[in-house]
């Protein structure tokens, strides 16, 4: 115990020494954040203050931020459904071409969320591939109801908790899993009792991520679901509308949008563990 008295200034010196930095990184890396903070700044200061209460409680406002909060939260657990499987498939498959299958999976993170909603319109669209049979068979259209959304949303976030999840995965490794397997776990129960436990903290980062993608999308939505209040219309679909109508609330909505983010990268940033030698 005594022996490390002596050691704590070295270790606070080796500390200092390690994250000293070159100077001129200063300079891009304030131009970065000036590029980042800005523009929220000028938002702060084009906000109208004493109309913001009345135009935060409007209909419209309010129809469309229950819609996206109940929208995006339904589209994370469908990527928590289906992305989770997905990624544990493309850590640990053992596949021919699941380098290809992963860029498909990546697809939607550089496709123009525009393109994404046409795709998906000409896929479950009442002349679309699937839609047609579905509009035949059951007599339900998918285009421009709440579905669509959800199902736009879906189809932008799930690339987000797939990545962050496979990563979880694959930082976690194999071994705690064989050596389940050599205490005579089979591989459903090991996965269970083992798997899920080492990747839990990526898979929640990667929903809060997912359901932040999904609360800001608008491209694939508006293409594929259109923009009808209580319906269709989103917190970003009513910023549209409302910068030709009344540049005050679009203004005020694009705040209430930005604290959000702030609140959802806040609890997905990972607590960083200090005063670990």
């Amino acid at each position: 115990m005594t022996s490390a008295g002596p050691l704590a200034p070295a270790r606070e010196e080796e500390r200092a020494a390690a994250v000293a930095l070159p100077g001129w990184l200063w300079l891009p890396a304030t131009l970065a954040f000036a590029l980042i903070a800005l523009p929220v700044v000028g938002l702060l200061l084009k906000a109208d203050w004493p109309r913001i209460p009345a135009l935060l409680l409007s209909s419209a406002s309010v129809d469309a931020l229950l819609l996206s909060l109940e929208t995006a939260a339904v589209a994370t657990a469908l990527c928590i459904a289906l992305g989770g499987p997905l990624a544990v498939v493309l850590a640990r498959g053992r596949l021919r071409g699941l380098r290809f299958l992963r860029s498909v999976v990546l697809l939607p993170l550089v496709l123009p969320p525009v393109v994404g909603g046409l795709a998906l319109l000409y896929l479950l669209g009442r002349t679309g591939l699937v839609g047609k049979g579905i509009d035949l068979a059951f007599g339900i259209t998918i285009p421009f109801t709440t579905a669509s959304v959800i199902i736009a949303q879906t189809f932008v976030a799930l690339p987000f908790l797939v990545v962050s999840l496979e990563g979880a995965i694959r930082t976690a490794g194999e071994r705690y899993e064989a050596i389940a397997a050599t205490l005579g776990a089979t591989p459903a129960l090991a996965f269970r009792r083992v798997t899920v436990p080492l990747i839990l903290p990526g898979l929640l980062s990667g929903a809060i991520l997912a359901f932040a993608r999904a609360m800001g999308e608008f491209g694939a939505t508006i293409t594929f679901a259109g923009s009808l209040q209580g319906v269709t219309q989103t917190l970003p679909l009513l910023v549209y509308q409302q910068r030709e109508e009344d540049v005050d609330a679009a203004v005020t909505t694009s705040l209430l949008l930005v604290v959000v983010s702030i609140v959802v990268i806040a609890v997905a940033r990972p607590r960083t563990v200090q005063g670990v030698a």
